[in-house]
């Protein structure tokens, strides 16, 4: 098979990054080898030229391989057989038309994705809505965002971001919340960082249980206890009302529920001392902070997955926003909350009403006014009249029959949601499941009917919405591989197929118009006043094919003025007027509450999860690139220090970590941001990366009783150790067998595949084993091992033509030699002696070799390359490293670590023995 991209574009495309919720913007071009060259658009106002190293990475992940390129269905004996578009979609349409005839709208059910382009969304979501009939269509945003949606639509009556990146540059204090910015949104936080450089007076706040990256640059970092944000919050609203920082004429003119909210929040936080028991902050640092927002006018306090992935998470958001409304710290340059979305998408979902309880265009589908409005535009046959199973629920429904058909489009729950081994569970027992994806072979795929091909970044056309409602343009330079289709094309072939006009759409353009003009329709209608809203793209109304095309990113609300000239808005609520029916925001009541499920004997830790830097969700895409691969090469389990003493676990060994839901397995390190209590294990590996790492089982399924976004913060665990008899890994260039091995996670390399491993097993023949298991069984072969069994010690290397091929290293303990080291080898075209010698002894003969762990992914340098530069040269600052190795100098990810770096080396020479003069 040709795993090449097709392309379909010579000259430089701009398109958008398919990443996180920054949104920034692409420019793709072919390399003469054949290769993309990506880089960033200068011209995007979201990042001005800058990328992120996923985003500078993606022309590594547009390969074929892996690719579900055919649709499949699964015969009556299991196995999944390719078959013709025709085949594959008179299946799903016949079988989706039969449950609904037999068992009604609501045993049928989509859950989609961020990661699908708003035109995707827009057809998705009019197809169950107005069609089926049913409002079961829910989406993966869900998981990281809906907390924000609902916060939104109780202070302001509609889901409303008010801010643009550009009011945190304005802004003297920004307060990150559960963000770790400089990790997960780094290109937002370079923003930040260069705002500080410039303005030495600008303050940042960083409220994170953990010591993350972001916390390299703030003023004061607040480690507040796990799930005691709302305390916190109400707290300082309690400290602005009473000690001088609420503006009475703003809460007067355009706010209600002011007294039930202080009351609330006087009634459990009024005294600053307890405020900081609770959150378990120093008083003195709590004080400085509700000081430092009390005398700070222009004030953004931006919140992510910390805030929203909670039970209490619509409150938090609240909580939040009660500060800002309490002030009147909205609607101007510089201040506001700002929500900051984890998917490119997640805000077009929202725009097109993506989730369950939630209608087309910022309506409401418990409106009955709304409904008529949506179903007249749309002329369809019928309209959901009450909120589908959101999307924990939906999978508790599929598992006990009440959903017996669910199509899953570009995502892959299995590994994301909550107590996954119930959605594994579900899926089995589910009478069709439709999966339309990019990859073939997913952990949610194994258990589809049906597979059908969609286009994957680089070959589909569309809009996202990023976090500041700015709508940017994908645009395909790939060709369709194999018999891939667009999302939105597949939607409309199974409507038309289920006998259901509206759905004859030839290009996105033509979508996207349906979707600009509903946003409109009867929006400020004097006889549907209850209907104005917002969101509104009435400018981008009736484009055509070439101004589609051509469609600059612009903000919503999109409309023309007087003299037919389009413009965006970049900041919302300048006028205060709300979306509640009196035109008044809300200040919403917030009484604290602890989660649902605290530790106890049996789980006494508090499992946190979340993002690593350069990976996403469940890899699908990262996983392909070498660049990405080595800064967190595989799942771990972070934990203090002290905790891994009492509970008998060591760095560098293997844990497994279970909760009443389910169990993992990973490697325990102390990254040293980690309170005592807690552990911190990343979201993304799962059953094709490694074979036991889906943090997914373990997480607690209790939701949010208004956003229904589920508890990923906040999961009581157990740790112990896992025991193994010997650790090793291995460096290959060709696919290996790894059923037998006990512990495995796979790593990419650049001319190589990476496989960590441990067995419980002890081996008797290190050498038949390792050939075995390496598959080289030819007696003649160029083979060079070592064994040192008091040392319990095994190393085994197999060259072709003086060029390494495969090698195996194993101990009985987890310390083994170099990654780095070795990589460097698989670039050789021949190993000399030195190698040969070097790969015996288990280390590099030149000391200068070994680069170390990757600190900086952009440029591949490495640990121990800075530590040298850095004491060889005196380097002081992360300029000098950066002028010295180019290390930090792109997207600047990696500059938290770096300083640490230069903290450790300079520590380092202080605690040198003072030499004596000759």
């Amino acid at each position: 098979m040709n795993l090449s991209p097709i392309p379909i574009a010579t000259a430089t495309t701009r398109t958008t990054c398919p990443y996180c919720g920054v949104g920034c913007g692409v420019t793709a071009s072919m390399k003469p080898d054949g290769g993309i060259a990506v880089s960033g658009d200068t011209a995007h106002p979201a990042n001005l030229g800058r990328l992120c190293v996923k985003g500078s990475a993606l022309g590594e992940t547009v390969d074929l391989e892996g690719r579900l390129l055919y649709p499949q269905v699964r015969d009556e004996h299991g196995v999944m057989q390719r078959v013709s578009w025709d085949a594959a979609l008179d299946k799903v349409a016949g079988k989706l038309s039969a449950i609904v005839a037999e068992h009604g709208p609501d045993a049928v059910a989509l859950y989609v994705s961020g990661q699908l382009l708003t035109e995707d969304y827009y057809l998705a979501n009019k197809f169950m809505k107005g069609y089926i009939g049913s409002a079961n269509i829910d989406t993966n945003s869900r998981l990281c965002m809906s907390s924000a949606v609902a916060g939104h639509k109780r202070a302001f009556g509609e889901d409303l971001v008010p801010l643009a990146y550009e009011d945190l540059e304005l802004a003297d204090l920004v307060v990150l919340v559960g963000s770790n910015a400089a990790w997960c949104h780094p290109i937002l936080f370079q923003r930040i960082a260069r705002i500080k450089e410039t303005r030495p007076h600008a303050r940042l706040v960083v409220i994170d249980p953990r010591r993350t990256a972001t916390c390299e640059l703030a003023d004061l970092h607040l480690p507040v206890k796990a799930g005691t944000d709302v305390w916190l919050f109400n707290g300082l609203l309690s400290y602005l009302a009473h000690r001088g920082g609420r503006d009475d004429a703003f809460i007067a003119a355009h706010t209600n529920g002011l007294d039930a909210s202080l009351a609330a929040a006087d009634a459990d936080c009024a005294d600053p001392a307890t405020v900081a028991r609770i959150c378990k902050v120093e008083l003195a640092d709590l004080l400085a902070f509700y000081a430092l927002f009390a005398r700070t006018e222009r004030v953004v306090t931006g919140f992510s997955m910390g805030v929203n992935q909670s039970s209490a998470g619509t409150d938090k958001v609240n909580s939040i926003i009660n500060c800002h409304l309490l002030t009147g710290r909205i609607g101007r340059p510089g201040m506001g909350p700002f929500s900051i979305t984890g998917q490119p998408n997640a805000m077009g979902g929202r725009e097109v009403g993506g989730l369950a309880n939630m209608l087309a265009a910022h309506m409401d589908l418990e409106h009955a006014l709304h409904r008529d409005i949506v179903q007249g535009f749309w002329q369809s046959p019928r309209i959901a009249e009450r909120p589908g199973y959101k999307a924990v629920d939906l999978f508790e429904a599929i598992d006990d029959g009440r959903v017996k058909a669910v199509w899953v489009m570009a995502t892959n729950p299995m590994v994301s949601l909550p107590d996954a081994d119930l959605v594994r569970r579900a899926l089995a027992r589910c009478e069709l499941v439709v999966s339309s994806d990019v990859i073939e072979h997913t952990d949610t795929n194994a258990l589809a009917h049906v597979l059908l091909p969609a286009l994957a970044w680089g070959e589909k056309d569309g809009t996202v919405t990023n976090s500041e409602r700015r709508i940017s343009r994908q645009r395909a330079f790939l060709g369709a591989p194999g018999q891939a289709r667009a999302d939105w094309r597949i939607i409309a072939d199974v409507a038309q197929r289920m006998g259901h006009d509206g759905f004859a759409f030839d290009h996105p353009q033509q979508i996207f118009d349906e979707h600009a003009r509903l946003s409109a329709h009867r929006n400020g209608d004097v006889d549907a006043a209850q209907a104005w809203r917002r969101f509104n793209l009435a400018g981008l109304c009736g484009m055509t094919r070439q101004q589609y095309d051509a469609l600059a990113p612009i903000q919503w609300p999109v409309l023309r003025d007087d003299d037919g000239q389009v413009h965006g808005t970049a900041r919302l609520l300048q006028d205060l007027r709300f979306s509640h029916a009196d035109g008044r925001a809300r200040l919403v009541p917030t009484p604290p509450r602890w989660p649902a499920h605290a530790p106890d004997d049996d789980y006494p830790l508090v499992l946190n999860t979340g993002r690593v830097r350069d990976q996403w969700h469940t890899m699908t895409r990262t996983g392909k690139s070498a660049t990405l691969a080595n800064h967190v090469p595989e799942a771990f389990i972070d934990i203090h220090p002290q905790d891994a003493l009492l509970y008998g676990v060591r760095e560098g060994g293997l844990a497994r970590i279970s909760s009443r839901w389910g169990a993992m397995v990973a490697r325990v390190q102390h990254g040293g941001g980690i309170a005592r209590g807690s552990v911190f294990v990343p979201i993304h590996w799962n059953d094709q990366w490694a074979s036991d790492a889906r943090v997914g089982a373990l997480v607690n399924p209790v939701v949010d009783p208004v956003s229904g976004e589920p508890e990923f913060k906040h999961t009581p665990v157990a740790i112990e150790q896992f025991r193994v008899a010997w650790h090793g890994f291995i460096l290959t260039r060709h696919a290996l067998a790894l059923d037998d091995i006990t512990h495995w996670t796979r790593v990419q390399g650049r001319d190589f595949t990476r496989f960590e491993l441990a067995g419980r097993k002890p081996i008797d023949d290190h050498g038949q084993w390792a050939r075995q298991l390496l598959g080289v069984d030819a007696p003649d072969a160029d083979w060079l091992e070592y064994l040192d069994r008091s040392a319990g010690q095994y190393r085994a290397v197999h060259l072709v033509d003086d060029r390494i091929d495969m090698c195996l290293f194993l101990s009985s303990r987890p310390d083994l030699p170099s990654r780095a080291w070795l990589a460097s080898l698989f670039a050789k075209p021949r190993l000399d002696e030195a190698d040969r010698v070097g790969l015996l002894v288990g280390q590099p003969i030149d000391k200068g070799a070994d680069a170390g762990p990757t600190v900086c992914s952009c440029f591949g340098v490495g640990r121990d390359t800075i530590c040298e530069a850095i004491r060889s040269k005196g380097l002081a600052q992360v300029s000098q490293v950066t002028a010295c190795l180019k290390a930090g100098g792109n997207c600047g990810s990696c500059v938290p670590e770096i300083k640490k770096l230069l903290v450790e080396v300079r520590a380092e020479g202080m605690e040198a023995p003072p030499t004596t003069p000759n």
